[in-house]
C-alpha cells in the first residue's frame, strides 16, 4: 500500500523504530528493496532524487506507484533533495505521496520562506514535506551533494523552523555525510545534540547519510528519537562492484545473467539496515 510519509513515521515513533529511505535508480535496486521489503514485512521509503526522477521518467514512476499500491507492506514514495518548488511540482505530478524541499544552504529566514510555501502546495493535495535545517556533509562520491563542513542544527532554531513552516518530517545535521566514507573514517555522530533536538521539536526526524555509520550509533540515533534513516551508498556499491566483477570475468549477452547476482548482493544490505532499524515485521501497526 502506498501511504503519506506522515502517517508513516507517525506509526514509527509510536512505536520506537525507524523506517529506512532507499534511494533506487534503475529497475533492479528496485527490485531490491521492495522485494525485501516484502520477504521481511518491513515498512519501507522509496527514494528518488530529481536526478535519478529526470532519468527514470514518468513512465518508470507508473510503475512504481501501481507495483506499491499492490503490494500488501506500507510504502511511501518520496522525493529526495528537491532542490527547488519546480522538482516538488514534476514529483507531486507524478504521484510521489511525500516531498522534501532542501534550501538548507540558503539563509535561515529563506529556508523557512521556501519550506514554507512547498508546505502550503503539498497539504492541498495530501502529500507529506520534509524539510532540511543544518547541512550534512560530502564525501564526494554521491549525487545527493553536501558541504565541506557540516553545519550543525541548533536546537532552538529546529523548534522555530517546525512551528513556522509546518513541515511533517526535519532531516537534521549531526555529524553524517553523503555517499562513502574514506576507508579508515568512521564518522562520529552528535548524539547529545540530538537529544536536545528532541527535546524541542516533536515532528519526527530525519537523518541523512546514513550510510557506513556504525550500527551501534544508528541504533543509539533511533532511540534518541531518529524515525528515518536515508540510504543509498550502501545498497548501490555492492550492486555496482559485483557487476564490474562480473562483466571483467566475462562476456554476457543477457541480462537476466548478469544483474541477479547483483541484486543479491544488494538486497543483502537492505536487510541488515531493516534488522538495524528495527523495522522488520512492523506492518503489523499499520492495519
Amino acid at each position: 500500500m502506498l501511504i503519506s510519509m506522515k502517517r508513516m513515521l507517525e506509526v514509527a515513533k509510536e512505536n520506537k523504530f525507524a523506517v529506512g529511505a532507499y534511494n533506487i535508480s534503475d529497475s533492479n535496486i528496485f527490485k531490491s528493496v521492495i522485494e525485501k521489503a516484502e520477504e521481511l514485512n518491513a515498512p519501507t521509503i522509496i527514494a528518488i532524487h530529481p536526478d535519478e526522477l529526470s532519468f527514470l521518467t514518468g513512465e518508470f514512476i507508473a510503475y512504481v506507484r501501481e507495483r506499491l499500491c499492490n503490494s500488501p507492506v506500507p510504502f511511501v514514495l518520496h522525493l529526495d533533495h528537491g532542490g527547488s518548488v519546480k522538482d516538488v511540482m514534476i514529483a507531486i505530478n507524478h504521484g510521489f505521496t511525500s516531498v522534501m524541499i532542501d534550501a538548507s544552504l540558503l539563509p535561515f529566514e529563506e529556508n523557512i520562506a521556501i519550506t514554507k510555501k512547498v508546505v502550503e502546495i503539498a497539504h492541498t493535495v495530501g502529500v507529506s514535506v520534509e524539510g532540511e535545517l543544518g547541512t550534512i556533509g560530502d564525501t564526494g562520491t554521491s549525487i545527493e551533494g553536501g558541504v565541506t563542513e557540516i553545519a550543525y542544527t541548533k536546537p532552538e532554531e529546529a523548534k522555530e523552523f517546525v512551528e513556522r513552516t509546518g513541515v511533517d518530517t526535519l532531516a537534521i545535521a549531526i555529524g553524517t555525510a553523503h555517499g562513502i566514507y574514506p576507508e579508515g573514517f568512521v564518522p562520529k555522530l552528535k548524539l547529545d545534540l540530538l537529544s536536545e533536538i528532541t527535546a524541542e521539536v516533536d515532528v519526527p526526524l530525519v537523518l541523512h547519510g546514513g550510510s557506513s555509520n556504525s550500527d551501534d550509533e544508528l541504533r543509539i540515533a533511533i532511540e534518541k528519537g531518529i524515525q528515518k534513516i536515508n540510504i543509498s551508498s550502501d545498497i548501490k556499491k555492492p550492486y555496482f562492484v559485483k557487476l564490474q566483477e562480473i562483466l571483467n570475468n566475462d562476456f554476457f549477452w543477457e541480462p537476466n545473467t548478469v544483474f541477479p547476482p547483483c541484486i543479491i548482493e544488494s538486497k543483502a544490505v537492505v536487510e541488515d539496515k531493516m534488522n538495524l532499524f528495527n523495522s522488520v515485521d512492523k506492518i503489523r501497526h499499520f492495519n
